[in-house]
């Protein structure tokens, strides 16, 4: 009977411990900052998205992929985002998974999963790759935002500066017990984005 009182004990108290340091590693979540750093292997249609700007316009009908794409309505956008997460506090920060949307200019651009461990150490930070596909067929379609977009080009080549708010939201989730527990809302990044980057 002791020994099964003493096993009992046992795992309450590696229960209990398992729950305070997921306890914590919630409370170091929510200290952490985050930050895109960079966006790479951007290509729409196929085409590197960096060989368009450096050219300094968008050629729609030029690209053999895009056009096919709008005749399909299926134009994707292929882009790997670099987030950084910072953890400033004394605790170790653990994410099993997040949700992510990403907006330009508050519009919604692509959503979904990355479905990765990442584990960020007290006073540490890293670099956490998210890979966006999306089918931007219906942008590039409306000759309102395809002019945009082309105003915003032109203007990182010498004319006068615009600037766009390029956003993150994540949602993280850590594993507790057996189930992953979402956070409580998105945390959102902004990012304003300069024509003057493409100089």
């Amino acid at each position: 009977m002791k020994r099964i009182l003493m096993a009992c004990l046992v795992l309450v108290v590696v229960s209990g411990c398992g729950i305070n340091k997921q306890a914590q590693q919630i409370k170091a979540l929510e200290k952490c900052t985050y930050r895109i750093t960079s966006a790479d292997q951007v290509t729409i249609g196929g085409a590197d998205v960096k060989k368009m700007i450096n050219d300094g316009d968008i050629n729609m009908a030029s690209l053999p992929g895009l056009a096919l794409g709008l005749l399909r309505k299926d134009v994707p956008l292929r882009a790997r985002l670099n987030l950084e997460v910072k953890n400033p506090s004394a605790n170790d920060a653990a994410i099993n998974e997040f949700e992510y949307k990403i907006l330009i200019n508050n519009q919604e651009l692509a959503n979904g999963f990355v479905n990765q461990e990442v584990n960020v150490g007290a006073g540490q930070a890293t670099v956490v790759l998210v890979n966006m596909e999306v089918n931007v067929y219906p942008f590039v379609s409306n000759s309102k935002v395809m002019g945009e977009i082309s105003d915003f080009i032109k203007s990182g080549k010498g004319g006068p500066e615009k600037k766009g708010m390029l956003t993150l939201k994540i949602r993280p989730s850590i594993k507790v017990g057996n189930s992953l527990v979402k956070y409580p809302g998105f945390i959102t990044i902004d990012k304003e984005v300069s024509s003057k980057i493409l100089l």
